[in-house]
């Protein structure tokens, strides 16, 4: 195991730790977005776009006024090893208004990385690192990870999977099919982990808000929370 994860480790659990004494709400929810080099200007957009307008949906706004305390949101883009920001910051999300608000942050979003590689590790660990600055806590921490390739820079992806697993937060992935090799295996192989963790599949680019769109109806349903909370936890 690396120092980085060890530290990584260590800093989320002394985190969650402090945040649950001011609060809580039903899904902390990382949305880490790929922007490397394949990502040209126009896909860029149809991420952004389709994102925002996902949660400008009468469904999800539904959703998320529905859950136990809201959903606390956040936005970060990556591509290479060094290249990792938070672009939207925590917004704790509660009723149609502060969705709707944050919807217009992400439609607002610029973007901040271009013509670099693709390391999904790094991304994963910059995501669940951003626990440490979240005001309060959740029942249910996810990083939802979307991108188009498998990882060609950087750490091991699946050992820091793995990792990020065992602090209890759940990965998601929402896969951009048409490049070669096709990422959807390493996506289910080195990414997805957790309970009732899944991966959603964007036929392209053009299929991106579609895709997002469900991708939040899955992770926002409450019946999830009961799963993972309630009497028929798995």
């Amino acid at each position: 195991m690396s120092a980085r994860i060890l530290l990584l480790t260590s800093l989320f659990c002394l985190s969650a730790l402090t945040a649950r004494a001011e609060g809580s709400c039903e899904v902390e929810l990382v949305l880490a977005m790929d922007v490397s080099r394949s990502v040209n200007a126009e896909e860029f957009g149809l991420i952004r776009d389709g994102t925002a307008d996902a949660f400008r949906n009468p469904d999800v706004i539904r959703l998320v006024s529905w859950l136990d305390g809201g959903v606390l949101a956040t936005v970060s883009q990556w591509s290479g090893p060094e290249q990792q920001r938070q672009v939207v910051p925590w917004r704790h999300l509660t009723d149609a208004a502060s969705v709707t608000a944050f919807a217009d942050e992400i439609s607002g979003m610029k973007r901040v990385f271009r013509f670099d590689l693709t390391a999904p590790a790094e991304a994963l660990q910059h995501a669940a690192g951003l626990g440490a600055s979240a005001p309060v806590a959740c029942t249910r921490r996810v990083i939802d990870i979307a991108g188009d390739g498998i990882r060609n820079t950087g750490l091991e992806t699946s050992s820091v999977a793995d990792e990020i697993e065992r602090l209890g937060i759940t990965i998601n992935g929402l896969v951009v099919r048409g490049d070669t090799p096709d990422p959807l295996e390493f996506y289910h192989e080195e990414i997805k982990r957790g309970p009732l963790a899944f991966i959603e599949i964007s036929d392209g680019y053009e299929d991106f808000p579609r895709a997002i769109f469900r991708k939040l109806l899955k992770e926002l349903t409450p019946s999830v929370s009961f799963l993972l909370s309630g009497p028929g936890r798995l």
